[in-house]
């Protein structure tokens, strides 16, 4: 086990390499910089020239990523930012509770609606019930996050007066936020519990429990939900990175300072070196779930467990 936990570390480091010689690559070739942005109509051609040396972006992209590939690996550190001259990483971490808040939220909502929805839709298969959740999961994964949240501004909160549309102060605030993030996850959870409970029911071992006569609830609860969840795991995982991600736009249609206004932002001043940072601590926190649900799923599958089990005697037996 310790060695299938210590191969998903390693393969961790090419990942979040490559996420930063990609984001940095297509950031150098788009085009303008944050020199343009701060300049006015006073500002000379020879001073923005002058500025643009004193920040290093007169140099080759080769020199550029070398330096900032050797300062990510060695120091761990994402430089500072361009425009407000503060150290990017901790400005990145102080904004992440409140993303991360709301992928948690949204994650658990899409758990709790989207995995019983499935099932019900898997056991009432080609009945009216189906065809209702299978609608409304096609629906959640077809509506695009930031949509779903202005809609639910104007109708909760224009025109009944519900919730706040913006804010996160008290637990309220994050009702609405947490709600249009979890649509994707519902619609996700929705579909891929039903495929698996679709085919765990058609198992040898739920025949033989339905041939002994065990009642209809201890088959579901004691055979088929537990062999269909470790599907689930990884899918959750996948959902918590897409809230991650999809939670950037949220953050800014209800005012809420995470890093999603933070990346916005920087963009907007094209502060782009703040805005690689922002991406890579993003890339870091999805692939940190994914390996959290890997593990888990490696201490919950038993064909896992008797994989590396199984490698190990072989390589006994060799010695």
């Amino acid at each position: 086990m310790l060695r299938f936990i210590l191969k998903r570390i390693l393969l961790m480091i090419p990942t979040v390499l490559g996420v930063v010689v990609l984001v940095f690559t297509i950031i150098w070739f788009a085009p303008g910089d944050v020199v343009g942005a701060l300049a006015t109509d006073q500002t000379t051609e020879q001073e923005m020239e002058e500025l643009r040396r004193n920040l290093g972006l007169d140099r080759s992209f080769g020199v550029q990523l070398g330096s900032y590939l050797w300062d990510v690996v060695t120091k761990l550190d994402l430089g500072t930012s361009l425009v407000n001259k503060t150290n990017i990483a901790q400005d990145v971490i102080a904004r992440y509770p409140n993303s991360i808040r709301i992928a948690f939220g949204g994650m658990a909502i899409a758990i709790v609606i989207g995995i019983p929805l499935g099932a019900y839709a898997a056991l009432h298969r080609g009945k009216a019930g189906d065809a209702i959740a299978s609608t409304f999961a096609l629906f959640g994964v077809s509506t695009p996050g930031f949509w779903a949240a202005l809609m639910l501004v104007i109708v909760f909160s224009y025109h009944l007066k519900i919730f706040p549309s913006f804010g996160h102060q008290t637990w309220i605030h994050w009702v609405l936020p947490t709600f249009a993030a979890s649509l994707t996850g519902i619609g996700r959870l929705t579909r891929q519990t039903r495929s698996s409970v679709l085919e765990v029911i058609r198992s040898d071992f739920v025949v033989m429990a339905k041939a002994k006569g065990l009642p209809p609830r201890k088959v579901m609860w004691r055979h088929i939900v537990p062999n269909s969840l470790m599907p689930l795991i990884t899918v959750a995982g996948m959902n918590f990175g897409t809230m991650l991600g999809g939670g950037l736009i949220i953050e800014r249609v209800f005012s809420i300072p995470g890093v999603g206004g933070y990346l916005v932002d920087n963009v907007t001043v094209r502060d782009f070196k703040a805005v690689q940072g922002g991406v890579i601590m993003t890339a870091l926190v999805f692939c940190t779930v994914i390996l959290l649900c890997d593990i888990l799923m490696a201490f919950i599958d038993p064909r896992i467990k008797a994989r590396y089990a199984g490698n190990v005697r072989r390589r006994k037996k060799d010695a």
